[in-house]
């Protein structure tokens, strides 16, 4: 498979084997990001992130829900790949697939139900009548390291949210288990999800 970097799919210049943990057989291989994809993906992820600061809430629980969607049409394709790259069993890789389901459902849902705070500020003489306000914004870039041993799940337990929330994301799997973060990325993209708001 390839890396995404810079709106596009690219095959870099060295390339990391992915092995199944259980057969020792290699099952694909991935660019090597080089500390210039690095610092490319982070130009880009700021593009990215006002890009996503241009979305509504709306735009965004709709990106998120069209996801679940193409999750539920890929699980087949994504338990199979979660099985091969990590060595879990079919069950368990479908499993995961369901919980990222879920997990992107919830942040799609968040999405809508970013609210601030009110704050009566009267506590002290002379602000009878005043009030203090928050307001959810953006951080802009999220950086998602993720672990091996649940591949998609917990790729998605940073993605979802921080997609939610109107930021941009750089995504670093598993060196091990990269496949199913590149798969969601490719899930998240063809959601609608602006072409540099995710590396």
């Amino acid at each position: 498979m390839k890396m995404y970097i810079n709106g596009n799919w690219t095959s870099g210049t060295s390339q990391i084997e992915v092995v199944n943990p259980y057969s020792g057989k290699p099952i694909d291989t991935v660019p090597a990001a080089t500390v210039e994809d690095v610092e490319m993906a982070i130009k880009s992820a700021e593009r990215g992130a006002n890009a996503m600061r241009a979305l509504s809430a709306f735009d965004r629980y709709e990106i998120l829900t069209r996801a679940v969607v193409l999750l539920n049409e890929r699980r087949q394709d994504l338990g199979e790949t979660i099985t091969n790259e990590e060595g879990k069993v079919i069950s368990e890789g479908l499993l995961e697939v369901d919980r990222c389901v879920q997990t992107i459902t919830w942040s799609a849902e968040e999405a809508k139900r970013l609210f601030g705070e009110t704050i009566p500020l009267d506590a002290a003489p002379g602000n009878e009548m005043k009030f203090g306000f928050t307001v959810r914004v953006p951080v802009g870039i999220v950086v998602a390291i993720s672990p091996f041993n649940f591949p998609l799940n917990l790729v998605a337990h940073k993605v979802g949210p921080a997609i939610a929330g109107g930021n941009a994301v750089v995504i670093k799997p598993a060196s091990d288990t990269p496949l199913s973060a590149l798969k969601l990325t490719e899930i998240l993209l063809d959601a609608g999800l602006p072409a540099e708001a995710i590396q």
